[in-house]
């Protein structure tokens, strides 16, 4: 298992952005497929996006609807660092969101599917 911690985690305007960062522990990240997931309150956790632990062609991305367009996940094998952009934040978007890693083929929308998980940090959008 990696050992995962997220920052980069505020409060911002709707139609602000913010950058996520989970910086992983560990020689074999690059092995891992990692992902975003988000959990507001009263709500069960859902997922963000994902990245193929493979990178370097469109099909290693992969997003929720409600985000796609507006979100970008983006990895630094060098840096054991997986990213994610938000950008034109909305209310809706206000969870804590969580950075997981997995070596599992499985369904990545799937929170069973991932064995690595951070402590989450919170993003706040305010209308």
């Amino acid at each position: 298992q990696v050992q995962l911690v997220e920052s980069g985690g505020g409060l911002v305007q709707a139609g602000g952005s913010l950058r996520l960062s989970c910086a992983a522990s560990g020689r074999t990240f690059s092995s891992y497929r990692m992902g975003w997931f988000r959990q507001a309150p009263g709500k069960e956790r859902e997922f963000v996006a994902a990245i193929a632990a493979i990178t370097g062609s469109a099909l290693s991305t992969y997003y929720a609807d409600s985000v796609k367009g507006r979100f970008t996940i983006s990895r630094d094998n060098a840096k054991n660092t997986v990213y994610l952009q938000m950008n034109s934040l909305k209310a809706e978007d206000t969870a804590v969101y969580y950075c997981a890693g997995t070596t599992s083929s499985g369904p990545a929308v799937a929170p069973r599917t991932w064995g690595s998980w951070g402590q989450g940090t919170q993003v706040t959008v305010s209308s």
